[in-house]
């Protein structure tokens, strides 16, 4: 390999960790800004929740469309439209004279963060071979886990001293030196594969399911699972879906393309993942109103106590991607699930003591990792040549998905102001999480033959 080319991976490595980061980063920084902005703007706390909910409805939307569309046209230039838009959005944001032009702002913000998304993983995948793949996606991982930790700090030091509006105003600048990366970046074009054209009858089936699977799951907390909304909507789910594979099984150009439909490694990595982040952010979910409500810890002190889980998700993602290169997919990702369903049922002895708490966020943080560099590596690993967007669409799709149903289970079954072992919570969600080692079963049991070569001290590719 020439200087150059190590160079090039570098950069596209770089661009990859900063465009994952970013859209991180700005998940949690806003849950820190939203008292404020409800407050300078006038907004109830209805309106503030829509700056959320409106933009997880279009990124889970259009993920799958938006690496569809990389896939055809090139990861490098919707990476660069996305990030400019995402830039462009913030900055809106941080103008806007009253919360409705928030939230529209933040509808726009998700579009752009859907075709932002995906381009990261999959200019991976066409910038390093098999066997360097898993150490760009265990960096990757631990910079996403930094990012999540970071967000509460940071977002809540720019509320302190310059206001709610400072946390959009500081993606400004990390939108255009991402873009001024991605003009470095020179990915080869994706293999066509198949005509240009994506069914938009396809497209927008996927994108209508999408959204109401997610409005509904969102709306499961305040309403319940048997309520007149919640039953209309998952009606409407069932009918969007079952809409969608008919049209899909009969056009030319379907969406998600069969060739990925029927890739068993792909297809069990994403069930992985949805049920695994189901488990941990509904597990978290309860975690947290633990600490707050029952111990009376202020929010710094109850982050203080979650700390370990981000520190061994950022320890954890080069040794989980070391063990993938020695142990193949199947070992590795039974080892990890065990560990987040071992940190789950750990959460119900949770209490003051800092030894008990500590060691429950660890193994949590380390069995997440562990999932999540196995299914990334396998998912971009494994993706069929030419469908590298599509298949990264997929796995961001499970990523929000996933939480929202964890968290609609956590708030109807977890007991309040009680300890979370006392209620049904936390044993569905770690067997919910559980129910991932059945897909884990049909992963390689083997690394792949570049892997293997490349066992030995990590390194940066």
């Amino acid at each position: 390999m020439t200087g150059a080319e190590t160079v090039r991976r570098r950069v596209v490595l770089l661009v990859s960790v900063a465009g994952a980061m970013i859209v991180a980063l700005d998940g949690t920084v806003l849950i820190v800004a939203q008292p404020g902005m409800r407050r300078d703007l006038g907004a109830s706390v209805a309106q503030v929740q829509w700056t959320s909910t409106g933009y997880l409805l279009a990124v889970a939307a259009l993920l799958v469309i938006a690496g569809r569309l990389g896939d055809r046209y090139g990861h490098t230039r919707l990476l660069l439209t996305g990030v400019l838009g995402f830039g462009a959005a913030s900055a809106g944001i941080a103008l806007a004279p009253g919360v409705g032009w928030v939230i529209g702002l933040r509808v726009v913000q998700g579009v752009f963060g859907a075709l932002l998304q995906p381009a990261t993983l999959a200019l991976l995948r066409l910038a390093y071979p098999a066997g360097r793949l898993g150490t760009a996606v265990a960096i990757r991982t631990g910079a996403i886990g930094v990012a999540a930790a970071a967000g509460p700090v940071l977002g809540g030091a720019l509320v302190a001293h310059l206001g709610w509006r400072a946390v959009f105003v500081v993606n400004v600048p990390v939108a255009l030196a991402i873009a001024a990366l991605t003009f470095a970046v020179r990915s080869p074009a994706p293999p066509r594969t198949e005509p240009r054209r994506i069914g938009l009858t396809g497209a927008a089936l996927l994108a209508a399911a999408l959204a109401v699977l997610v409005h509904t799951v969102v709306g499961v907390p305040s309403r319940g699972w048997t309520a007149a909304p919640t039953l209309l909507g998952s009606g409407a789910v069932i009918g969007l879906a079952a809409a969608l594979v008919l049209r899909e099984r009969r056009t030319a150009h379907p969406i998600v393309p069969p060739v990925v439909a029927r890739s068993v490694p792909v297809m069990a990595s994403m069930a992985i993942l949805l049920v695994t982040t189901c488990g941990m952010f509904g597990a978290l979910f309860v975690a947290t109103f633990f600490l707050q409500d029952v111990l009376r810890l202020g929010p710094f002190a109850a982050g203080l106590r979650v700390l370990p889980l981000t520190a061994l998700m950022v320890l954890g993602a080069p040794v989980a991607g070391a063990a993938l290169r020695r142990y193949g997919p199947r070992r590795t990702v039974v080892a990890g699930i065990l560990l987040v369903v071992l940190g789950i049922v750990g959460m119900s002895r949770l209490g003051p003591a800092w030894a008990v708490t500590g060691a429950t966020f660890a193994v949590l943080g380390a069995g997440f990792a562990t999932v999540m560099v196995t299914t990334t590596g396998t998912v971009v690993g494994d993706a069929p040549p030419g469908y590298a967007g599509v298949v990264g669409g997929l796995k961001q799709t499970a990523m929000n998905i996933g939480p929202a149903f964890g968290i609609a289970v956590a708030a109807t079954m977890m007991p309040l102001g009680m300890a979370p072992g006392r209620g049904p919570a936390l044993a569905v969600l770690a067997g919910l999480t559980a129910l991932g080692l059945l897909p884990a079963a049909l992963l390689p049991t083997r690394p792949s033959p570049g892997a293997r070569r490349n066992t030995g001290r990590l390194r940066v590719p």
